[in-house]
């Protein structure tokens, strides 16, 4: 994938954005102060990948050329979790997606609060609601688009009630990239596959996840270079059982978080191949499958990450 120093990795993985303290609104949480009227993109936003941020820069051509603010409007938890019999496992956490979609230069970022009450919501009174608190000029959403109860809310449905509360609606064809849509199940499927290039093109940037540095069973101090054992969240999106390799970067590159005195660390490891001066990582073959953790390295210098959790350049906190 070619090679990225560590000032290029903190600033694809968004590691030195601090999103805006949040506000409480009717149904969550606004995050900075765009002022009203604004133009809204609506998504789950899982991942943040190349789809989402297409449609977040239409979103922008429109919002500018109107002279407004730019809106993310996204759900926490993810709709999938409460629509769906299991929730999808997260390319990004709560916190990672914010300040991902923070870093895509929105003026404001409202997270709703999705539950069972919100899903049986008429479209007409949620969309009612939503005007009420942004002051909505437009909406932006992908084509396949759905809300409300039942999934009724459709892009031709919502168009027709902008068209009554004075806001246009437009729904756009998704990307797609080698004849499919970017999207965050397409990813998923990439990562569990152990394609992280593949991932990280579709992502337009290295994949990560963070987890927990827990002792192991020893093996990798036969490798002849540091590693650690992390253990990722339930939940979260991990590559395919493996040995990982990787060099970490520099806890004093811009916008990355300091080094921890605990002994017990968070490691948030991107995927990408190896590259000298990079903290990147690509697949090894282990000789074992299997396991929960994964060896992620822990000395300055080209190291290893093995098993389940994403790849190794790590950020310890």
């Amino acid at each position: 994938m070619g090679s990225a120093d560590a000032g290029d990795l903190v600033r694809s993985l968004a590691w030195g954005t601090v999103v805006p303290r949040g506000v409480p609104v009717a149904g969550g949480m606004l995050h900075g102060r765009p002022g009203s009227p604004c133009v809204a993109a609506i998504g789950a936003f899982d991942g943040v990948h190349a789809g989402h941020r297409e449609l977040l820069g239409r979103a922008r051509q429109d919002a500018v050329s109107r002279g407004l603010p730019l809106v993310a409007v996204t759900f926490d938890p993810d709709p999938s979790g409460v629509l769906g019999p299991e929730p999808q496992p997260a390319l990004l956490s709560r916190d990672d997606r914010l300040r991902m979609l923070w870093s895509t230069g929105v003026d404001g970022l409202l997270v709703l609060d999705f539950t069972p009450a919100v899903a049986s919501l008429d479209y007409r009174r949620f969309m009612d609601g939503l005007a009420a608190t942004l002051g909505l000029a437009s909406v932006h959403v992908g084509e396949g688009f759905r809300l409300g109860a039942g999934g009724e809310g459709t892009v031709p449905r919502l168009a027709v009630w902008g068209e009554g509360a004075g806001v246009d609606v437009f729904g756009h064809r998704l990307l797609a990239l080698d004849g499919s849509p970017v999207s965050a199940t397409r990813i998923r499927r990439d990562v569990a596959a152990g394609d992280v290039q593949e991932a990280r093109r579709l992502l337009t940037r290295y994949h990560f996840s963070h987890g927990t540095v827990v002792h192991g069973r020893g093996e990798g101090a036969s490798f002849g270079f540091p590693t650690a054992n992390v253990v990722c969240p339930a939940g979260s999106v991990a590559p395919v059982s493996g040995v990982y390799g990787g060099r970490p970067p520099s806890s004093r590159a811009a916008g990355a978080p300091p080094a921890p005195s605990s002994s017990a660390r968070s490691w948030a490891s991107p995927a990408t191949s190896t590259a000298p001066g990079s903290t990147s990582c690509s697949p090894r073959s282990s000789g074992r499958r299997g396991g929960s953790g994964t060896s992620a390295t822990s000395g300055p210098s080209s190291s290893a990450t093995s098993s389940r959790c994403a790849d190794a350049s790590a950020r310890r906190r």
